[in-house]
């Protein structure tokens, strides 16, 4: 067994459902004190809903490194005298198993059938992270004072409400001056084979609540009631068909959706007195979060509706255009599997969106995403140490050796 597939099925066998982390992130400060890095608990949250972040950074790099007693010592080196940081980022955390009984084995007990690695988290993203260590330890190992700065940003919030999380460490970060040059996010981005894609940006994502006024009343007599889902469809039409951006060469066009709409009492005879309805954007960096939601206003206006409007903005786009961090994975993904890889920024939404704020350079890659949530969760045997490879590859790249 290799030492990628051990530190996944350890990391698989902790139950790490959001927001618990169930022990993964003290077995990991383990493996990485042992290496030389200087480990730091940042956790936070309500007692009832406590999130453990872990901050790591190596305290060896560089030929003339001198021991630090402290994350802190690190923190103050001067930007002039440091070398580039690569940060490794991921989540502990593993979204709820779904019914038991339609797994092949218990979802917290690794188990293998037909070259198959079986266990919630072994696609999101457990594999990912044991790799990317055991990747450290092997270059560590060969390269033990390089000329690269390497640091670990984990969370257990990632799959839940992500207020607790990476977003919590970065400000932390940001206030103490630390900066950070390359991330790589092991999210799971490969799609057919290992590899053949990778994300170098993400689409934002903002949400809106609109309640429509109308005035309830008998159906019978209409002209005595305002029915606010007669009002809002010449709206809703209009809102469907708008063309919010045309997209630009990394992100498609902005899209406009209802996600649930609501009005009535459950009685066929009355006029409902309101309606709500819970629509989302995912927009490119074509749009800005202010221009959607004045656009929206504006037909809402037009239509002279009586409405009250409600917004979330989950996350910025971010992208990373080809540069020193894209060409460094892009060469070690070829080197290790013969092919190229694609740029994208389909998709959801990750961590990436908070790291981005502090970091000019941040990637997603990581196994195939194809079983991702489902019941029976899994990832090829034979693709850990390809993608711990690729890992290691891109250590040496930007560390130049």
């Amino acid at each position: 067994m290799s030492s990628t597939l051990r530190l996944a099925e350890e990391l698989i066998s902790k139950p790490s459902v959001t927001p618990l982390d169930a022990g993964c992130l003290e077995l990991l400060g383990e493996r990485l004190e042992a290496l030389g890095f200087v480990c730091e608990r940042i956790d936070s949250g309500p007692a009832d809903f406590r999130v453990s972040n872990l901050w790591a950074k190596f305290k060896g790099f560089g030929a003339a490194a001198q021991e630090t007693p402290a994350p802190a010592a690190i923190n103050s080196i001067a930007t002039a005298d440091r070398p580039k940081t690569l940060v490794f980022a991921g989540h502990t955390d593993v979204v709820p198993t779904g019914p038991l009984a339609q797994w092949h084995a218990h979802p917290f007990t690794p188990s293998h059938r037909d070259g198959l690695l079986y266990g919630r988290g072994a696609a999101d993203m457990k594999t990912s992270i044991a790799a990317m260590v055991v990747a450290c330890e092997e270059f560590l190992a060969a390269h033990p004072r390089p000329a690269l700065s390497i640091a670990f940003l984990l969370t257990s919030d990632e799959e839940g409400p992500a207020k607790d999380g990476t977003v919590v460490v970065c400000e932390a970060l940001k206030a103490r001056g630390e900066v950070l040059d390359y991330c790589i996010v092991g999210e799971p981005t490969s799609v057919n084979q290992l590899g053949d894609m990778i994300k170098n940006g993400r689409r934002g994502t903002m949400s809106g609540k609109l309640t429509v006024k109308g005035v309830q009343g008998h159906i019978a007599y209409p002209h005595l009631a305002k029915n606010p889902m007669h009002l809002f469809a010449p709206a809703l039409a209009e809102l469907v068909a708008i063309q919010w951006d045309a997209g630009n060469e990394f992100f498609p066009a902005t899209s406009w959706q209802v996600s649930n709409m609501h009005g009535g009492t459950g009685a066929s005879n009355i006029i409902p007195g309101e309606l709500v309805v819970d629509f989302n954007f995912r927009f490119c960096t074509e749009s800005t979060p202010e221009s959607l939601q004045q656009r929206l206003r504006s037909v809402l206006d037009t239509h002279q509706l009586d409405y009250d409007l409600t917004w979330v903005i989950g996350g910025l786009p971010f992208l990373t255009t080809p540069g020193e961090l894209v060409k460094a994975i892009s060469g070690a993904i070829e080197a290790e599997t013969g092919r190229p890889t694609e740029l994208s920024t389909t998709g959801g939404t990750s961590d990436g969106r908070f790291i981005a704020k502090v970091c000019p350079q941040v990637i997603e890659f990581g196994p195939i995403n194809a079983s991702i949530h489902k019941i029976n969760e899994h990832v090829a045997v034979s693709s850990l140490d390809p993608l711990k490879n690729i890992y290691k590859g891109v250590l040496e790249r930007l560390a130049g050796v």
